[in-house]
């Protein structure tokens, strides 16, 4: 008998993590766990704690209580040992302008204490990987946004960690360097690199994330994946489009809730799966109602969001880490 696989263990987990600035709670009992090879995403408006767990996670602040682990080490208790497991990208890059991008890979290679000949082999592979060979010898100051992301991104892999914080990645972008950094980071965790992604781009989320955490006010109010977080939200609905007033008038009658959203539309309420619509369906079929078109509406993250937290991922707050402190950093953290 062939031994079933086992599945990835988790290479984050955090719980009752706290941390507070002088009075300022800003994580009060945070859980969280991260599979291998995934993509995570920890959604919150500003202030809400986002940034302050990773520094937590990343070794950059200690906690004031719970417990963390990163690939099965302790931030506070084994910082080297996590240090050179994982990356760090920020929402703003750290790419040296006067260097060209070749010579930025190859600093951050020395910083890793590379031999020279690997230093350079890892820098030219990642040059190529994320198509910057063209512009390999060209100053990063001349470089484009996406260019520059990319390129931020590639020193962070010159080390080859197993975990990656990606703080705001598309941040500034264009639409078509921000679906390129989308298919990165599908490549990073195809490859068994676990993403843990930050951000407020609610699309973002829902386009990357295999699983999603809501952090609001220092806790976590929900998680799951897109789809289940979707589910928990009211206001999935089926758009009917009729032909005459008639048609629309009589499908009314005979639908529980249905309500007119314009002149020949309707709008019925409900969890409209597969089952469901067939249900529907056949209803209308069985009172010889004929429709026009029909389009099913589920709730997006945007109402998700605002459901768990009671405003948009955009309001404007504090930022949770304006208290702290710059730590000393005695290895690279990329």
């Amino acid at each position: 008998m062939t031994p079933t696989a086992a599945a990835p263990g988790p290479a984050i987990t955090a719980t009752g993590l706290r941390k507070s600035f002088g009075q300022k709670v800003v994580l009060d009992g945070v859980d969280l766990s991260v599979a291998e090879g995934t993509v995570f995403c920890l959604l919150g408006p500003n202030g809400a704690g986002k940034t302050t767990t990773v520094q937590i996670l990343a070794t950059l602040i200690r906690a004031d209580g719970g417990q963390a682990r990163v690939t099965g080490r302790d931030p506070a208790r084994e910082p080297d040992a996590v240090r050179r497991a994982i990356g760090v990208t920020g929402q703003f890059s750290a790419v040296d302008g006067l260097l060209t991008g070749r010579e930025n890979l190859r600093l951050m290679a020395d910083l890793h204490h590379l031999p020279r000949a690997e230093g350079r082999r890892r820098a030219a592979d990642l040059l190529g990987r994320f198509e910057l060979l063209d512009a390999a010898d060209r100053r990063a100051a001349t470089y484009s946004g996406g260019m520059r992301r990319r390129l931020d991104l590639a020193m962070t892999l010159i080390g080859e960690p197993r975990v990656i914080f990606l703080d705001e990645p598309t941040t500034g972008l264009d639409p078509r360097s921000r679906r390129t950094m989308w298919q990165i980071v599908r490549d990073l965790a195809a490859r068994g690199v676990t993403i843990f992604l930050t951000t407020q781009d609610l699309d973002e989320a829902d386009e990357l994330a295999d699983r999603i955490a809501v952090l609001d006010q220092g806790r976590i109010v929900a998680a799951g994946t897109p789809a289940e977080l979707k589910r928990r939200v009211p206001g999935g609905h089926v758009s009917l489009q009729f032909a005459d007033d008639a048609r629309l008038t009589a499908a009314a009658g005979i639908l529980d809730g249905a309500s007119r959203a314009d002149d020949l539309s309707l709008h019925v309420p409900g969890d409209r799966g597969v089952s469901a619509l067939r249900t529907l369906l056949n209803r209308l079929d069985e009172a010889a109602i004929e429709v026009d078109s029909l389009s099913v509406h589920t709730p997006d993250l945007d109402d998700v969001f605002f459901a768990l937290t009671g405003h948009p991922p955009t309001e404007n707050k504090t930022s949770d880490n304006t208290a702290a402190p710059r730590p000393a950093r005695e290895e690279p953290v990329r």
